[in-house]
């Protein structure tokens, strides 16, 4: 680990120089010598290069959605291809090229970041063996070397033996301690930072490599950092504890206000982004307007939860636009007028829906009756009108055979010629 952090001196005066600049800070609140003022320094070296690589994880971001994106065109290629590995890996870099992703992009925060930690390691371990490194002087070292965080020194390591703790100015047993909480604590940050990606953050409906490599990672980064955790410095252990608690915050962030298309994390996302807009009548800030946005342009291909959120705009009276805005819809608009009543035509459709005729029955379309609503009460005035006896003869006729008769002849009895005379009843 030392001729790693060799090899990244040139940076080592000014990571030591933003601490002094820190450790001044502190050590007017806290006293100089204090494990406060000197851990709070590292925690704020930090914040503050965190801060400098907000840029490279917005392109982090990007980087990860655009490789999950080509996951099935990668598949693809690698089963056409899968012969030949030349043909395989020029057909990937060409995609690489069309589409204008990196695969390396979404390393680019840890490795801007490991020339910060190997300089602050190499401070550390320096503060350890009492050698002035950077804008570190003598005071200062004697200061750094006299604080401790919880009854730990900056410089001592879990692997430390007992001499090595005493001559620091503290207990073996502290100093494992402290340093077995950090680690474990470390660790998880990382795998609940991986793991939170993993089950919120991914488009559940691919299924390609990528997300196998992504769950391998977050059981393999964890163990890394318990491994490699006992022999680094509770400085550097204050260092990675604190970037990690950062990614974790700011991962939680970005999943929440701008999260993967198709991922359990866009449906929290598209609900509450539902009942706001559908409460207020318009989107506000400019990261909604872009997701609306982009949902709009996807037109038919939009995926599950995208479609929900149009639907349950449209059933709200609601239209989104291109732009990203949310209008009312025309429709509800034609529907409506300035103080809410219905316009003419909704009502002329309903008098129409009134003046729908009955329907008949059987009876009544054999006997040839009123075929409309509107007919039925002149018909019948004069059907009153008329005598009984004024009917047609046809209709005072005999009924003709096969049409009733059937009924009225007797059982035991013919219907035609002489009758069969009924035998006596037997006693």
């Amino acid at each position: 680990m030392d001729t790693i952090a060799s090899l990244f001196s040139f940076i080592t005066w000014p990571v030591s120089w933003v601490i002094v600049q820190f450790h001044k800070v502190y050590g007017a609140i806290f006293g100089p010598d204090s494990g406060w003022a000197w851990g709070l320094s590292i925690v704020s070296l930090v914040i503050l290069i965190r801060i400098c690589l907000i840029p490279l994880f917005v392109k982090q971001i990007k980087s990860t959605r655009a490789m999950q994106t080509l996951q099935p065109e990668m598949k693809k290629i690698q089963e056409r291809y899968k012969n030949d590995r030349q043909r395989q890996s020029e057909e990937m870099m060409k995609l690489y090229k069309e589409t204008g992703t990196n695969p390396l992009s979404s390393c680019l925060p840890i490795l801007a970041q490991s020339p910060f930690f190997f300089a602050l390691y190499h401070v550390l371990n320096g503060i350890a063996t009492g050698s002035k490194i950077g804008a570190i002087n003598e005071p200062l070292l004697n200061s750094a070397r006299h604080a401790h965080i919880f009854g730990a020194p900056l410089a001592a390591k879990f692997m430390n033996s007992s001499d090595t703790v005493a001559a620091l100015g503290a207990s073996l047993t502290d100093v494992r301690v402290v340093t077995a909480v950090m680690i474990v604590l470390m660790s998880f940050s990382q795998f609940y930072t991986q793991r939170q990606l993993m089950t919120k953050n991914v488009d559940t409906t691919v299924k390609t490599p990528f997300m196998q490599q992504q769950k391998m990672l977050m059981y393999v980064f964890p163990v890394m950092f318990a491994v490699f955790g006992i022999n680094f410095p509770v400085g550097v252990l204050v260092y990675w504890l604190t970037t990690n608690v950062w990614t974790m915050g700011q991962q939680m962030y970005v999943i929440r206000n701008n999260p993967t298309p198709g991922s359990k994390a866009q449906a929290a996302y598209l609900e509450r982004l539902t009942k706001h807009v559908t409460h207020t009548g318009k989107v506000r800030r400019r990261s909604e307007k872009t997701i609306v946005k982009a949902i709009v342009a996807k037109g038919r291909d939009r995926n599950e939860f995208e479609r929900k959120f149009i639907n349950a705009l449209n059933k709200a009276g609601l239209a989104a636009q291109a732009d990203g805005s949310v209008v009312k819809s025309v429709t509800q608009a034609e529907d409506q007028t300035a103080d809410g009543a219905e316009t003419t035509s909704a009502a002329a459709g309903t008098a129409a829906r009134r003046q729908q005729p009955k329907r008949q029955s059987k009876a009544q379309r054999q006997s040839g009756g009123p075929k409309a609503a509107g007919t039925t009460s002149s018909t019948s005035l004069e059907k009153s009108d008329e005598p009984q006896d004024a009917k047609p003869a046809a209709a005072q006729q005999a009924p003709k055979p096969g049409s009733g008769t059937r009924s009225k002849a007797q059982s035991g009895q013919r219907k035609g010629g002489p009758q069969r005379p009924k035998s006596p009843s037997k006693k």
